[in-house]
C-alpha cells in the first residue's frame, strides 16, 4: 500500500506523541484510515477478504503499539474487521442462495439434471452458518431485496470455473460494500453525541441534582439537552484534580443556564447525600461491564453505591472494548507528569536527597484513569439505548468477532 503508507505513517506518530485526544476524535480518525486502507488495497483473484482484513491488521497493529492506552483505536480496527468478515458472509449467501441443490445419490443421479450445480460441502457449511445470522447493517440500510440481489449474482455464484470478469466484479463489490459499512461507522461516531442526548429527558427529573467528575463532552451534551428541554436541575462537579477540568465543565454549564456547584474531589463523600444521580464519562467500557474512567471515578462509585445513589455511565458505542480488564492486552493506566502535581523548584530541594542505594527519597505518582468494577454501575447509556452492565457482553457480542479479539499478536522477528 504505497498511496497509504505516508498516511499510515504520519498518523501512528500522532498516536505516540499523543497529539490526537480523546476517544471521539481518535475513533473517527481511525476508521478515516482504515477506510482509505481498504479503497487503496488491490484485491486479489483469490481469497479477497482474507487480504483485505490481512492489510487491516497489518496496519492496525501499527496503531494499537503507538498508544496502547488508547483502547479507541483498538475498538475501530477490530469493528472493520468485523465488518469485511460480515460484508463476505453476505456476498456468499447471496451468491448461493436460490440455487437448487440436488441430493441424489450416485445411482440415482440422471444425466439429464446437468442444469442443476451440485454445490460443495464447504459452500453449504457456510450457507448453513449464514442462515443462522442476522443481516449485516449494510444490507439492512441499503434496503436490497433479496430476490433482486440473488437474480444479480445466482449466475456468477452457478458458475463453479469462475471467470476472471465475475471475479473482478466480486472483488469490486466486496470493497464497496466494506467501504461503505466503514461510512456507516464513521456516521455512527459522528452522531454519538446526539443519539446519547435524546435520552437526557427520560433519565434527568425536574429539580434533581447531579454529581460528575472532571469534563467529558457526553455528559455535557447530555446535561445540554436536558437543560434545552426546560428541565430545571442542579450540577455539582467534582474538580477533577489534578488537571481540574471540573473547572472547564463547570463554567460550560453556567454559560448555558445550568445551576452548577464545583467542590473538591475529597469532598464527594460529604455532598453525595444531598445528590440524586451521578453521571460520568468513561475511557473506555469493557467487556465484563467495568469502566475505565478519569481518576478518582471509583471513589465516586463507591460514595454513590453507599448512599444508594444510581450511578450512571455515558458513552458512545466506539468505547465498548471486547477485551477483559485482566487482558493482556489491556493497558489501564498510563502515569502523567509529576508536574501536575508538585512544582519542581519548591521540591527541589527535597528530590536531591536520596538513600545510599540511589533510591530517590520523594516519589510522585500521577496516574490517568481509575477502573470501576461492574457491581458499581447501575446504568450505562449509549447510541443504542440504555444498558444494564450484565447486558454489555450480549452488546459488545453483536460489533466484534471473537477470533479478532487479540490484534497486536507478539512476534520472535520484532
Amino acid at each position: 500500500m504505497p498511496d497509504v503508507q505516508p498516511l499510515v505513517s504520519e498518523f501512528v506518530l500522532k498516536l505516540k506523541r499523543r497529539k490526537v485526544e480523546g476517544s471521539h476524535a481518535v475513533a473517527r480518525q481511525t476508521a478515516e484510515l482504515l477506510r482509505s486502507v481498504v479503497s487503496q488495497h488491490r484485491m486479489g483473484s483469490t481469497n479477497q477478504a482474507a487480504a483485505l482484513a490481512d492489510a487491516v491488521r497489518g496496519v492496525g497493529k501499527q496503531l494499537i503499539a503507538a498508544n496502547p492506552i488508547e483502547l479507541a483505536v483498538g475498538n475501530i480496527v477490530r469493528r472493520v474487521l468485523h465488518i469485511i468478515k460480515e460484508e463476505d458472509i453476505s456476498s456468499t449467501a447471496v451468491g448461493i442462495e436460490g440455487l437448487s441443490v440436488t441430493a441424489e445419490s450416485d445411482d440415482e443421479y440422471d444425466s439429464g439434471n446437468d442444469d442443476h450445480p451440485t454445490l460443495s460441502a464447504a459452500v453449504l457449511a457456510a450457507h448453513a452458518r449464514n442462515a443462522l445470522r442476522a443481516p449485516s447493517l449494510q444490507t439492512l440500510l441499503e434496503d436490497i431485496p433479496v430476490s433482486t440481489a440473488l437474480s444479480r449474482s445466482a449466475s456468477s455464484a452457478g458458475d463453479s470455473d469462475g471467470k476472471s470478469g465475475d471475479k473482478s466484479s466480486k472483488s469490486r463489490k466486496l470493497k464497496h460494500d466494506v467501504i461503505a459499512a466503514i461510512g456507516d461507522l464513521i456516521d455512527e461516531i459522528d452522531t454519538c453525541y446526539d443519539q446519547i442526548s435524546e435520552q437526557a429527558v427520560e433519565h434527568i427529573h425536574q429539580n434533581e441534582v447531579i454529581l460528575t467528575l472532571g469534563r467529558s463532552r457526553t455528559v455535557k451534551e447530555f446535561l445540554y439537552a436536558a437543560k434545552e428541554k426546560k428541565r430545571s436541575f442542579r450540577v455539582f462537579v467534582a474538580e477533577g484534580a489534578p488537571r481540574y477540568k471540573g473547572h472547564v465543565l463547570a463554567k460550560e454549564l453556567v454559560e448555558k443556564g445550568v445551576q452548577t456547584t464545583v467542590i473538591t474531589d475529597s469532598a464527594v463523600f460529604a455532598m453525595i447525600s444531598r445528590v440524586n444521580m451521578v453521571i460520568v464519562g468513561a475511557h473506555a467500557i469493557m467487556a465484563n461491564g467495568g469502566v475505565i474512567a478519569p481518576v478518582g471515578m471509583n471513589m465516586v462509585a463507591l460514595a454513590a453505591q453507599r448512599h444508594a445513589v444510581p450511578f450512571v455511565v455515558v458513552a458512545g458505542s466506539h468505547k465498548l472494548c471486547p477485551l477483559y480488564p485482566h487482558n493482556p492486552e489491556v493497558l489501564l493506566n498510563e502515569l502523567k507528569s509529576p508536574s501536575d502535581l508538585l512544582d519542581f523548584g519548591e521540591f527541589s530541594s527535597c528530590m536531591n536527597f536520596s538513600t545510599q542505594d540511589g533510591t530517590p527519597l520523594l516519589n510522585v505518582v500521577n496516574p490517568t484513569f481509575d477502573y470501576v468494577p461492574p457491581k458499581l454501575v447501575s446504568l450505562f447509556i449509549t447510541d443504542t439505548g440504555g444498558h444494564s452492565p450484565s447486558y454489555m457482553y450480549r452488546l459488545i457480542a453483536e460489533y466484534y468477532s471473537a477470533d479478532d479479539l487479540v490484534v497486536r499478536r507478539k512476534s520472535t522477528s520484532s
